[in-house]
């Protein structure tokens, strides 16, 4: 069921208001993409510990299960329905990721980076092209973004990005303008950043006066979201815009991920409360959409 959260918080132009997303029975809850109607996919824990994903859609919880599969989870969902997300195999080390695609038509495809081991399918836009990453026996020196797509039937079509620890996660509609998350390796201690990729500019990026900085999705008024931690080690959201940042803190939270946006501007992402529950939520804008 969905449970209210009582306050709202500025960002941008306009103000939200917070649902927590709990999907029945769960023990954690978290929400990664959000469409233009208010759809949103993401991953619970039952009671006994099994990892599935979601779709939550007009309050009905629907799980996702790749066939045969240990886990799954729900990253990303298309304008037209479409789901990707990530799942992995029994015995398998929990490094290892598998990327999968979910049709509207219900029917399962897997997505996997020919060569390597392990890959994540993070977002799909409206013409089914699939951002995320791949990578092998680490997420550090190995990873690599990714872009994945095919016409019709045919099989995948694969294009890597050429820096390494990169990871795209999320893209405006036309695929022009793609956000991620990098470590950078040359600031001594490695540290986690944005990035934006404009064409061919590879653009850094940090919430001011944070340890840490992750993007995870842009939409067609090119706001950016993500998360960071600030100097007492808190997670908070962000919304970005022309390079003005805004926190986003679920009202009583210790803690508060975004992952999602739509092109109203409502947003998605985790929450942790008192009791370190982790719960999923929406944050539906009031009003100065961006439409």
């Amino acid at each position: 069921m969905l449970a209210l959260a009582v306050a709202a918080a500025r960002a941008g132009g306009g103000s939200f208001v917070f649902s927590s997303i709990d999907f029945p029975g769960a023990t954690f809850t978290q929400a990664f993409g959000i469409d233009a109607g208010g759809k949103v996919v993401g991953v619970y824990r039952d009671a006994t510990g099994k990892q599935h994903g979601f779709l939550w859609s007009g309050e009905i919880f629907t799980s996702i299960d790749f066939p045969g599969a240990a886990a799954t989870d729900a990253r990303g969902i298309s304008p037209r329905g479409d789901i990707v997300g990530t799942y992995r195999q029994a015995g398998e080390p929990g490094l290892n990721f598998h990327g999968y695609l979910l049709t509207r038509h219900g029917e399962f495809f897997r997505v996997d980076f020919p060569g390597h081991i392990s890959t994540i399918a993070q977002r799909i836009l409206a013409d089914g092209t699939i951002l995320g990453c791949y990578h092998d026996t680490d997420i550090m020196g190995t990873i690599y973004s990714m872009v994945a797509s095919r016409e019709g039937c045919r099989e995948f079509d694969f294009s890597g990005f050429d820096r390494a620890t990169t990871m795209h996660t999320g893209a405006t509609p036309d695929g022009e303008k793609i956000v991620g998350l990098f470590t950078d390796m040359t600031t001594g201690t490695p540290r986690s950043r944005g990035y934006l990729l404009d064409g061919p500019n590879f653009i850094p990026f940090d919430v001011p006066g944070s340890t840490l900085t992750s993007a995870y999705d842009i939409n067609r008024s090119e706001q950016i979201v993500g998360f960071y931690r600030d100097a007492a080690g808190t997670f908070h959201g962000f919304l970005s815009k022309d390079c003005h940042f805004t926190a986003i803190d679920v009202p009583g939270a210790t803690a508060t991920r975004v992952f999602g946006i739509n092109s109203g501007g409502d947003v998605t992402g985790l929450y942790v409360d008192a009791s370190l529950t982790t719960h999923g939520f929406v944050g539906s804008r009031t009003h100065g959409h961006d439409d």
